[in-house]
């Protein structure tokens, strides 16, 4: 690729409009490229019929459209779905498809970087160096292309996104904000910011950005420990943004923004599965409204972590809901393709 081109999906609105003005294009034609580029996800300009020769050989002399295609799929024998999409510089990504609550509700989980620099105990992805963060389109495309599989595989389209693939979502906030913003916009793939979930590791300031510059989505912890200790063990994270400074930033977000918030927590056995825990945990539940997702942990190779048993992560639930707390236990999904939560890591 001629090193000289710019991305045409990391243009801004004005940025874009100010380029065909300058080339003598009417502003229309703003509108039919955004079309091209974000409802029918197209990857060559050529494919552009209603452009005209002239515009079309102008965007290939000053621009590159950072297309993702397919490189692999594979299908868990519970109906998961693990994709792995090849970038245009060649580095891989992967991305998610859950079909849940039999088959009426189907979530993508989108990777918002190649790689992870956060390095959490338990993760495949931590394992990884991360390259770099992905572009707006990068991200919008994985929506796409899994929502296009979800309607041939379930003749169902997509219901939820969760930022919780490959990656920190809060430390390349600018290109996943953008995405939202494409995802949830007439303009764009026009599906509810209601049914958008940023998950992150925990980084309070950039959770307080959110909230100042009402960012509609969701928001989940990913908390994993209720205590100091055991959460700077397990994430090192937590050294920097501690559990003090998250709950302020957490509960400045929901002041500002009144979106729902969760928290994600993995039971490993015998580390963070007791009562003991669980009253930890009640603690951080009470400065305003929250959801507990309790998710069974999965294997990673080389990493001595295992689940807890069936029956601890049922009386750690309990405990919580008789004390008011709305709780869900997940119960692993795809871990049979190295697709379930922390498993992403370009594995074969």
């Amino acid at each position: 690729m001629d090193g000289s081109l710019k991305n045409i999906r990391s243009q801004t609105e004005t940025e874009l409009k100010g380029f065909l003005k300058e080339h003598g294009h009417p502003e229309f034609r703003y509108k039919q490229i955004s079309h091209w580029l974000w409802q029918k996800s197209v990857k060559d300009f050529r494919a552009m019929k209603n452009l005209g020769a002239k515009l079309i050989e102008l965007l290939e002399a000053h621009w590159f459209i950072d297309g993702i295609k397919e490189n692999t799929r594979q299908i868990s024998e519970d109906g998961t779905v693990k994709f792995r999409f090849e970038l245009y510089d060649g580095a891989m990504i992967e991305s998610v498809l859950i079909p849940v609550a039999e088959k009426k509700r189907f979530t993508v989980c989108v990777s918002s970087q190649v790689g992870c620099s956060l390095n959490c105990s338990f993760c495949a992805t931590g394992k990884m160096k991360r390259m770099r963060n992905l572009s707006p389109g990068e991200i919008v495309d994985q929506v796409f292309e899994v929502n296009k599989a979800c309607l041939e595989i379930y003749d169902a389209p997509l219901t939820n996104i969760v930022y919780m693939g490959m990656g920190e979502p809060l430390l390349n906030y600018k290109n996943v904000s953008s995405s939202i913003d494409i995802i949830s916009s007439p303009e764009g793939l026009h599906m509810s910011s209601k049914r958008i979930t940023i998950s992150t590791a925990g980084i309070a300031k950039m959770i307080k950005k959110l909230a100042d510059d009402h960012v509609k989505c969701n928001l989940a912890l990913s908390l994993h420990a209720s205590t100091e200790d055991k959460r700077s063990e397990i994430m090192p994270i937590n050294d920097q943004n501690d559990l003090s400074s998250l709950m302020e930033a957490l509960q400045y977000y929901y002041q500002k923004t009144k979106n729902r918030i969760s928290y994600e927590y993995i039971a490993f056995d015998g580390f963070n599965d007791g009562i003991e825990d669980a009253m930890a945990l009640e603690k951080l539940c009470k400065k305003f409204p929250v959801r507990i997702n309790i998710i069974e942990y999965n294997p990673v190779m080389g990493v001595s972590f295992e689940k807890a048993p069936v029956d601890r992560i049922d009386a750690f639930a309990k405990y919580l809901v008789e004390r008011g707390i709305m709780v869900t236990v997940r119960r692993s999904r795809g871990k049979d393709i190295d697709a379930a939560c922390g498993q992403l890591a370009n594995k074969a």
